[in-house]
């Protein structure tokens, strides 16, 4: 029962950081354009 007192903080903070990425992720134009990357890798250089 102890661990309980451990382990739901750790899974709070844990949501907490990845909801925190996936915001940072939106916000800084990570997901803008999702066509050209796809094409880019196929391109030679």
């Amino acid at each position: 029962m102890d661990i309980l007192f451990l382990l739901i903080p750790l899974s709070v903070a844990l949501v907490l950081l990845i909801l925190g990425g996936l915001w940072w992720a939106i916000h800084s134009g990570q997901f803008e354009s999702l066509e050209s990357e796809g094409a880019r890798i196929l391109d030679d250089d």
